[in-house]
């Protein structure tokens, strides 16, 4: 038998090492995700064999008020938390940015609340929200304000949620301090001596260099908040009060794994996966003209 090329052998070599991840990405990921579409179309509840229903599924969503009532409730939540987050995260980091005394311990305290357990903040944050002895409606009892019920009320449960993703500011406060040690000083320095105020500093030249930092944690943060499931489980009590909270994910882990319609919720999901594919097309195709990689 011939000896093998040593390019042949080295790709051997190199599929042989990899081997396991590839029968990981099969059978944990690829193998799961052609299963749904094929459960998608059909009738199953989970202890049978399932029955091939077609598109019924999915022409069933357009008579379903819940389904409309979770995709509201999540595009909302996006709406609220999204930009809040995004503005949060890069006012921690500017003013983390600055030479100051203790820095390091600064960027600690604010960085460790993002890595908190999701169930654990939630719960941390019921215990504020409470009406009756919370901190918040607590602090304004002491301005003669009295606070909302917060997650006993359906205007309110939503931005209470969105103002608790300020917890998790840490993280984007990472990325954007990233962004901003990446920008040559020589851009601000030219603009002072220029005369430009920090204000016109921050819209003229940081704001700008920081466009794909922006850009990456927009994407990024679009997806996560579209996906949001804990908040609405743990803090809505699985979607209350009258589904006020019934974010789109958390519906459909009920459909699936508390009535069991696994055909409806794997469904759900491929509809899920459109809406965010579709959003993060026409987000990347809008952006390009406004993200500022040449001047980096």
């Amino acid at each position: 038998m011939r000896k093998l090329k040593r390019s042949t052998r080295e790709a051997i070599e190199g599929y042989l090492f990899i081997l396991p991840w590839l029968i990981g990405l099969v059978v944990f990921t690829v193998g799961p995700i052609v299963a749904t579409l094929f459960i998608s179309c059909t009738e199953w509840q989970l202890f049978g064999a399932p029955k091939w229903v077609g598109l019924a599924n999915y022409v069933r969503m357009f008579n379903d008020p819940l389904f409309y009532q979770s995709l509201k409730v999540t595009l909302y939540y996006t709406l609220l938390s999204l930009p809040l987050g995004l503005a949060v995260g890069l006012a921690l980091a500017l003013l983390l940015f600055q030479n100051v005394k203790g820095q390091s311990i600064f960027r600690t305290i604010f960085y460790v609340p993002s890595v908190v357990p999701a169930v654990a903040s939630a719960t941390i944050w019921i215990w504020i929200y409470n009406p009756e002895f919370g901190i918040f409606n607590y602090i304004l009892s002491k301005f003669g304000i009295t606070g909302p019920e917060w997650l006993y009320s359906t205007e309110w449960i939503i931005p209470a949620i969105a103002i608790m993703g300020i917890w998790g500011a840490g993280s984007t406060m990472v990325i954007y301090l990233a962004g901003l040690q990446n920008i040559p000083r020589m851009y601000w320095e030219a603009a002072t001596v220029d005369g430009a105020s920090k204000w016109q500093q921050f819209w003229k030249i940081t704001l700008p260099l920081l466009s794909p930092t922006t850009f990456f944690l927009f994407v990024t943060g679009l997806i996560g908040s579209l996906q949001t499931f804990t908040a609405g489980y743990i803090m809505g009590g699985g979607g209350g009060p009258l589904n006020a909270s019934l974010f789109y994910c958390l519906y459909m882990y009920q459909q699936g794994w508390k009535w069991f319609n696994m055909g409806y919720a794997s469904a759900l999901s491929w509809v899920l996966s459109v809406i965010i594919f579709v959003l993060t097309l026409f987000v990347v195709k809008a952006s390009r003209s406004r993200v500022q990689y040449d001047l980096m």
